[in-house]
């Protein structure tokens, strides 16, 4: 036997392993009661008593007959075969026992012993009132307005020398700040000088005369007063024996440059602008708050404040809501005084706001649930619901609308009515019983698109900034898939290096997101290159991709190239994952070479678009291999 027959005869041992070891799991889960009415496993129940030929006729009675996929249940077929997907081997639909109303294909019904054993725990959903909780609110330092003050020229002249020429130097109130070549504070300074001599002349003189010299003496000071001379300087003009050519400029203020005007050489007017300062110990913190997080904000109200990169945490407090509302993003501005004393937060930063929302007894009641109870594909969420008055424990999925969470609960803004009950514990494995007899599971339905994020249309030199992050991610996906260790961690290197390096300037809407999404990128890369065996790195990757995927959808595709999503449902033991790669050909990072093909492609991302939005035709055309 050559070697090309030894390897063909090997993958085709390992799919049919692979669907013997899926159908025996169909068995166990059988054996524990899902899908059953109840006795003790292997012993036969009302249904099952009986001959072959009884069976047979309820099969009849039953209606035609449905095989699927066990790891793709959208596959339907009237008589058995292979999957058009993966190759496995099809499975008959189980579509419940036809004697109990409650069961069905959309339902999960459980003996005692299964639920004991799954360790089931449900809790009714109940109303509270003015429940408190945290809102996390995202914004941008800026200078406090109250602060900006400008120094401007008291006289016109040329400035011959600039003793601050640089933005964010720190001045001090009465520091010199300019060198001003001035003919009217020359002028000024003359006929002081004049008025003072005058003075001495007439000291022996009679009073009027004296009066007259002493008021021309006032009248001279005066004018250099108005010209910005201060009173210290004064006494040291009028004892100089010939006027001066310079005059000091001092700021009135003290604080930091934000602009600087002036320029060396250059004439001025008088009461031209030459610096913009302002006191940075008081910052403002601008938020923007969704319209349903307004209810929640007051003005006086406490916010605690925290920058990624410092440890400290601050405390500001709520000065003004926005009375209008942006009619594009839906947000408002709040905005939050926010004191910086020692000088570690600074104008730019984005900053996280943790707004304590206190209890409200006005508050109408609201439907609540664990935070535990939802399973989230996405945006969508899904709760397991028991069905009341069953015969045994029968649950049904249940799409709801939540919203945001408020400490260790969500409330529910639809699909939930007050006193029934969810699963708290033990609904992911209802939901993959669901799943593999093909019913509405939470991986049956595309995600709910209903109060998506916003993705933000990036300029083209904005997006290219992001090009090497997306290239190195490639890079690491193309080998995982080629089971190439050592050229996945260099590349998981060049990507955290690449995410560190990238700094958009514009719009202020895409630099949160950034913000948001560059450290989950670097923490993928960095379990990626830190891994120490190919399963470790693909573990980082899941991760990894987790983040590329929001980068996606936020900021669009940053490559000249379509991109693709793909989802393997077998990945880390049929819990499933997914990754962005080229092209429409699958290339499985998850299993590598033992199932490189494994897969399907979820959608496809054109160049520029945003994950997500749609692209013209749905993608129909997908290239599958064999589980």
């Amino acid at each position: 036997m050559n070697e090309a027959d030894t390897t063909a005869r090997r993958n085709l041992l390992r799919r049919h392993g692979l669907a013997i070891a899926a159908l025996l799991l169909g068995v166990a889960i059988g054996a524990l009661g899902f899908g059953s009415r109840g006795g003790a496993p292997g012993t036969p129940g009302p249904a099952a008593a009986g001959s072959d030929q009884h069976a047979h006729s309820t099969a009849g009675e039953q209606g035609p007959q449905e095989w699927t996929c066990s790891m793709h249940p959208q596959i339907r077929q009237p008589e058995p075969g292979q999957c058009p997907i993966c190759g496995m081997d099809l499975i008959e639909v189980q579509s419940g026992n036809a004697s109990s109303p409650e069961s069905g294909k959309d339902r999960v019904v459980l003996s005692e012993r299964a639920k004991a054993l799954m360790k089931l725990r449900t809790t009714t959903v109940v109303r509270e009132r003015g429940a408190a909780g945290e809102l996390r609110l995202l914004g941008l330092i800026e200078p406090n307005e109250t602060t900006l003050k400008t120094v401007t020229a008291w006289t016109g002249g040329r400035i011959d020398k600039l003793h601050v020429n640089t933005t964010g130097q720190h001045v001090a109130a009465g520091q010199v700040i300019a060198t001003l070549y001035s003919p009217e504070v020359f002028s000024a300074h003359q006929d002081l000088i004049v008025a003072k001599r005058q003075v001495e002349r007439l000291s022996g003189a009679v009073e009027s005369a004296q009066t007259a010299a002493r008021h021309a003496l006032e009248a001279a000071r005066s004018r250099l007063r108005l010209l910005g001379v201060p009173d210290n300087e004064l006494a040291q003009l009028e004892e100089q024996p010939r006027p001066t050519t310079a005059v000091k400029i001092r700021s009135p203020f003290g604080g930091t440059v934000m602009e600087r005007i002036a320029t060396e050489g250059s004439y001025i007017a008088t009461g031209a602008p030459l610096f913009r300062i302002a006191n940075l110990s008081s910052l403002w913190l601008q938020l923007d708050a969704y319209e349903t997080d307004l209810p929640s904000l007051k003005v006086d109200q406490l916010v605690r404040v925290s920058v990624e990169g410092l440890d400290e945490r601050f405390e500001g407090k709520v000065t003004f809501i926005d009375p209008t509302l942006d009619p594009r993003k839906r947000t408002a501005k709040v905005r939050v005084v926010v004191s910086s004393k020692k000088g570690k937060l600074r104008p730019g930063m984005f900053a996280e706001a943790i707004v304590e929302a206190p209890e409200d007894s006005d508050k109408p009641a609201q439907l609540v649930i664990p935070a535990s109870a939802p399973l989230f594909t996405g945006r969508r969420a899904l709760v397991y619901v028991e069905v009341p008055n069953a015969e045994a424990p029968t649950y049904e999925p249940r799409t709801v609308r939540l919203g945001p969470r408020m400490g260790d609960s969500y409330p529910v803004v639809a699909g939930l009515e007050e006193g029934e009950r969810v699963v708290t514990r033990g609904a992911f494995a209802l939901d993959a019983d669901l799943q593999i007899r093909g019913g509405a599971s939470m991986m049956s339905h595309a995600d709910d698109q209903a109060g998506s994020t916003e993705s933000v249309t990036l300029p083209a030199t904005e997006r290219k900034k992001l090009a090497p992050v997306m290239e190195a991610y490639l890079a690491i996906q193309k080998a995982l898939a080629a089971d190439d260790l050592a050229v996945a961690k260099r590349s998981a290197e060049k990507l955290e290096s690449s995410a560190k390096r990238v700094q958009l300037s514009s719009p202020a809407e895409a630099i949160a997101i950034w913000r948001k999404v560059a450290p989950q990128l670097r923490a993928g890369a960095s379990r990626v290159g830190e891994a120490q065996s190919i399963e470790g790195a693909r573990s980082g990757f899941e991760s990894l991709s987790g983040a590329a995927v929001r980068l996606l959808e936020g900021l669009g595709n940053p490559l000249d190239q379509s991109l693709s999503l793909a989802f393997c449902s077998m990945a880390f033991g049929s819990r499933g994952a997914s990754w962005l790669q080229e092209g429409s050909t699958i290339d499985n990072a998850y299993f590598g070479e033992a199932m490189r093909s494994c897969g399907e492609i979820k959608q496809s991302v054109a160049p520029g678009a945003a994950l997500g939005e749609p692209a013209g035709p749905a993608v129909e055309a997908r290239e599958h291999g064999a589980h």
